[in-house]
């Protein structure tokens, strides 16, 4: 059985999608591909903020076998300014320091099917998290994270263009980070990602893992070059009404290259350009993510 469900996570951080039913398949609360490089490596005890652009355009759907699938005029376009506050403290857990933040998404998108079309702009679902950030070395650093997902973007179980969830969902995260100026540079970060039911459709999304990785080179000048992109696939089917929906689980991979620079002087920037290249009942498209990331 297809998964009838057209969807895309834009800017990771507000949902756009579209079904026959309801708006939940191949959708994930967490914004895939969003990081890059220095994703682990915490900066120290302060107040930091945090901004992220995205655009994401796909025209290209695919069933559960990879298979091109959906109808012909189907397209998503969606741009997204995303908004990051960082309050690292003086407080230490396990050797490590205590730290909060929140994520704040303004999304604007447009989804054509079946020859209807449907836009929609304003702030998507909200994320708060706390996590314990590591250093074990100049080069080498780690965290542990815990987010939630909050529903607080607009939905509407009969739009084509959503930019909430409607339903909440927790991610249980584990990152590593090698910065060398001079040398090889690595980043992932592995999650674990809990959902929970939508109640405006009885509709839930099965669990899922997911990475982001980066890998680069450091020029010695303050750039760093390399390639990036994420994976993720859902461990479990989607029910509807409690029921198992057969050949509902998502995956995707995508990869592309990537930069960054930093000043030297507390700020850094990165720029990526990802190509979902592999894709079961999820969309096949291209982002553009842009980071900054400066003390306050």
């Amino acid at each position: 059985m297809k998964k009838n469900i057209l969807a895309i996570c834009c800017a990771g951080l507000g949902l756009v999608s579209l079904s026959a039913h309801a708006a939940e398949g191949g959708v994930s609360a967490i914004p895939h591909g969003a990081e890059n490089y220095m994703v682990n490596a915490v900066p120290p005890p302060g107040l930091y903020g945090l901004v992220y652009g995205n655009v994401y355009r796909a025209d290209d759907l695919r069933d559960h076998n990879g298979d091109r699938t959906g109808p012909p005029d189907f397209k998503v376009d969606a741009n997204a300014v995303i908004a990051r506050g960082l309050w690292v403290t003086n407080q230490k857990v396990l050797g490590g320091d205590l730290a909060f933040h929140t994520i704040v998404p303004l999304v604007d998108l447009t989804v054509r099917a079946g020859g209807q079309k449907d836009s929609k702009t304003g702030i998507g679902d909200i994320t708060v998290g706390a996590g314990v950030a590591f250093h074990h070395s100049e080069k080498l650093h780690s965290v542990a994270l815990l987010d939630v997902v909050a529903p607080t973007g607009s939905y509407d179980k009969h739009r084509l263009a959503n930019i909430g969830k409607n339903r909440w969902a927790a991610d249980l995260a584990y990152g590593v980070t090698y910065v060398n100026p001079t040398g090889f540079n690595g980043d992932v970060k592995f999650g674990y990602t809990i959902n929970r039911k939508n109640p405006d459709t009885n509709y839930k999304s099965g669990d899922e893992f997911h990475f982001d990785y980066a890998a680069g080179y450091g020029l010695g000048n303050g750039w760093t070059v390399g390639v990036g992109g994420y994976y993720f696939k859902q461990l479990e089917n989607d029910k509807l009404n409690g029921i198992t929906l057969a050949n509902s689980k998502s995956s995707a991979f995508a990869i592309g290259p990537s930069i960054k620079y930093d000043s030297g002087k507390g700020w850094f920037g990165t720029l990526k350009w990802e190509k979902e290249i592999e894709a079961e009942n999820h969309t096949k498209g291209d982002a553009i993510w842009l980071k900054a990331a400066f003390p306050l």
